[in-house]
């Protein structure tokens, strides 16, 4: 199966983060991109196949203008991770635990965090049509300059009081909004001299 324009978004349980992250990714691409905004859905690594999300969760959504009414947990697969162009992890554990099981799927493996960070270091002149291409650039970008330190995790908030669901529901909204601004973010135009494309 090749990797398409679609983005999945993975943590533990598929019932904290990844909903959220999914949700708030989804309604910011659809509206800086509208049809032609790439597929996201989720998964987790341990998912809690048919578990609705956490209430802590779903509250903190609906605080943020997001519903989580209707998610139903889902536990990663292969053919989910040989179909997405992008794998997106709420942690760097998440990154190892796939990696492990499927090396291949490492170009396309970024934490959610490391992948905006990188996006917005990248010179504009890397900025290209498609989700694989981008998704590449970055990768290639990483490999050779590394990734600046930070903490690149998003906590998980699970068995944490309402407000530690409220910090993980902002943080990932600020952070899927980067994202969505940079995959939007038109490609450079062509320059003298460039090859067709």
């Amino acid at each position: 199966m090749t990797p398409t324009s679609s983005i999945l978004v993975i943590c533990t349980g598929n019932i904290c983060r990844s909903p959220v992250a999914e949700a708030s990714l989804r309604r910011s691409l659809d509206r800086r991109l509208g049809a032609r905004a790439p597929r996201v859905s989720s998964a987790g690594t341990e998912g809690w196949d048919g578990s609705p999300a956490t209430d802590g969760s779903v509250v903190a959504a609906r605080e943020l203008g997001l519903d989580l009414t209707g998610h139903v947990a889902r536990s990663l697969t292969t053919d989910m991770l040989a179909g997405a162009g992008l794998l997106l992890v709420m942690a760097a554990g998440h990154a190892d635990t796939i990696t492990a099981a499927v090396p291949s799927a490492e170009p396309r493996i970024f934490t959610l965090k490391e992948l905006v960070l990188t996006f917005e270091a990248l010179p504009a002149d890397a900025s290209a049509p498609r989700l694989e291409d981008r998704v590449a650039a970055a990768a290639a970008w990483r490999a050779s300059v590394g990734v600046p330190a930070a903490d690149l995790d998003v906590d998980d908030p699970l068995g944490q009081p309402l407000d530690t669901y409220r910090a993980m529901a902002r943080e990932l909204v600020d952070w899927t909004d980067r994202l969505a601004a940079e995959l939007a973010r038109p490609p450079a135009p062509p320059q003298p001299g460039d090859p067709p494309a």
